[in-house]
């Protein structure tokens, strides 16, 4: 009985990671070109954008996603009567892909990154994004970082020269 149950457990944890992997897949799929649209336009990483906007909606599965279009877990107004929440509500998924690029380049703790690291240098975006106080976590850029990793969502940015920073172990980013 008790094999039975830790197969039929091991089972469905395998069935939800196969499902959340698949579903941030999905995300970025939707979200690639859009993401490098930005890239082009910003210079600031395709990797980061995407790695940020999957990290802070939980891959477009988080309600702030779902009902206020918001990927990037930016606080501010909404006017959403399906859920109360002190996050900012956005008409659509560009539009919130868009305000973070905003938010990034009028803030002084971020605007300045946009002067120092290429579109091709996400582990100093990330870092950078986190200095500039971002989110309160110490992990935040690693969690960034190991997202870009995993999905090797830096095959979306734009590359100058070799690009080294896509095979650092994880351990020397810290």
């Amino acid at each position: 009985m008790i094999k039975k149950l830790m197969f039929i457990w091991i089972a469905l944890l395998f069935t939800a990671t196969a499902s959340h992997a698949q579903t941030t897949l999905q995300y970025i799929n939707n979200n690639a070109a859009y993401a490098q649209q930005l890239m082009r336009e910003n210079r600031i990483p395709a990797s980061i954008i995407l790695a940020v906007a999957i990290h802070e909606s939980a891959a477009g599965t988080s309600k702030i996603a779902k009902y206020l279009n918001n990927h990037f877990g930016v606080k501010g107004k909404n006017s959403s009567k399906e859920i109360k929440s002190a996050y900012k509500g956005y008409s659509s998924v560009e539009d919130s892909y868009d305000h973070f690029i905003d938010v990034l380049q009028n803030k002084s703790a971020f605007s300045r990154l946009f002067d120092k690291y290429d579109e091709d240098d996400y582990v100093d975006w990330a870092k950078g994004i986190q200095r500039g106080g971002y989110a309160h976590s110490k992990l935040w850029s690693t969690k960034v970082i190991a997202l870009i990793k995993k999905y090797e969502l830096f095959k979306y940015d734009t590359k100058h020269g070799q690009y080294l920073n896509a095979v650092l172990p994880l351990s020397k980013l810290k």
